[in-house]
């Protein structure tokens, strides 16, 4: 949910596109009007390109296989899910508050080459349709991402590593937390530190606020989105951000699906104690930072212990699966095997498992 308060205004730049495109007519119509003189053969300028050739939408499923809706067992809860791969163990992405799956679209086109992904619009977010929109509690995250791995794979789940960004990091960790997967494999939490959420919580919701909140197309939206400094990957920013948005019949535009304003309530509980149970995780852990100055005190600690691998990605902003998805992708499936994760778990060497599984 993090975004830079410093926010670049387009109008100036949507003027100056406008009043060259002015001139542009302007001298071809002039042309046109003296054909009979020697200025007739002077070629006309090339077109200039309009940014909604440059920002318009791209369709997810260049980089996905798949797409499904899953319906929780007795309830009216759908959530919905992008999916990668065929073989491997399930890399299970949880996005950021205001994000939705398709922020990991870029790099699954990448790690479905050797490991499943699995990509999920959270409650309120993206194409999940829940009763209850608002009530974005880590412990109501927590369950729902326990009933849909529950829905998806049933009693025999296949080798889990839970990948997640921002609050999606947070709900990662608690889910670990929680014991409630057998077979959690690994744990993978994007550019998010207790400490450094936790003092942030009080800036966000002027942070929101200074957001441009109304788009007349969704390419208007992919552009405030890279050139305001949220996204710095323009392919990644055309197939995402139309996910982050719904059309709204009353004011004749685009505006977020996700009212984050409204939600503060739950900030806190997303991130504190985090950092505790993010060290106490038996699985392998991978925290992934944009910075090196934001590791809390606990953080430091055990990583100085040993406790965690650390990685921090340079040249990114708080999205490095959208900003660097490459980069993010080789992280992760250098993560699998480093820590030997295989199809139903943990390999360990010297014991033969079975080449194939089917959930």
């Amino acid at each position: 949910m993090d975004s830079p308060s410093n926010l670049t205004s387009l109008s100036e730049e949507t003027h100056e596109e406008e009043e060259e495109e002015q001139q542009q007519h302007h001298h071809q119509s002039k042309a046109s009007s003296v054909s009979s003189s020697a200025y007739s053969s002077i070629p006309n300028r090339p077109p200039i390109q309009a940014s909604s050739q440059k920002y318009s939408p791209i369709h997810a499923m260049g980089y996905f296989d798949q797409e499904d809706d899953i319906h929780i067992p007795d309830s009216n809860d759908v959530f919905h899910l992008y999916k990668a791969g065929l073989d491997g163990p399930v890399v299970f992405c949880l996005h950021g508050g205001g994000y939705c799956g398709l922020s990991f679209a870029l790099a699954a086109s990448k790690i479905k080459e050797k490991a499943r992904v699995v990509a999920m619009d959270l409650r309120g977010h993206g194409k999940s349709s829940t009763e209850n929109e608002l009530n974005i509690s880590i412990e109501t995250l927590c369950d729902d991402v326990v009933a849909v791995l529950k829905t998806l794979f049933g009693d025999t789940p296949p080798a889990i590593i839970l990948v997640g960004h921002s609050m999606g990091g947070s709900v990662a960790i608690q889910v670990a937390a929680k014991k409630a997967l057998s077979t959690l494999s690994g744990l993978v939490v994007v550019d998010v530190v207790e400490g450094t959420a936790m003092a942030s919580l009080i800036h966000m919701q002027k942070i929101l606020s200074n957001r441009m909140h109304h788009f007349s197309t969704i390419e208007k939206a992919i552009e405030w989105s890279v050139r305001g400094g949220s996204l710095r990957n323009i392919e990644s920013a055309r197939v995402s951000i139309p996910g982050t948005l719904k059309y709204d019949d009353s004011k004749n535009c685009y505006i977020y699906r996700t009212q984050l304003e409204e939600t503060e309530q739950y900030w806190r509980g997303w991130y504190e104690g985090l950092s505790e149970k993010f060290l106490s995780c038996p699985a392998p852990k991978l925290l992934l930072l944009a910075g090196t100055d934001r590791l809390d005190r606990a953080l430091t600690i055990g990583q100085m212990q040993g406790k965690f691998q650390m990685v921090v990605v340079r040249h990114t902003g708080h999205a490095i699966q959208e900003d660097v998805p490459d980069e993010f992708a080789n992280l992760i499936l250098n993560f699998i095997s480093r820590n030997r994760i295989g199809p139903r778990g943990i390999e360990i060497p010297g014991i033969r498992r079975p080449s194939q599984f089917q959930p």
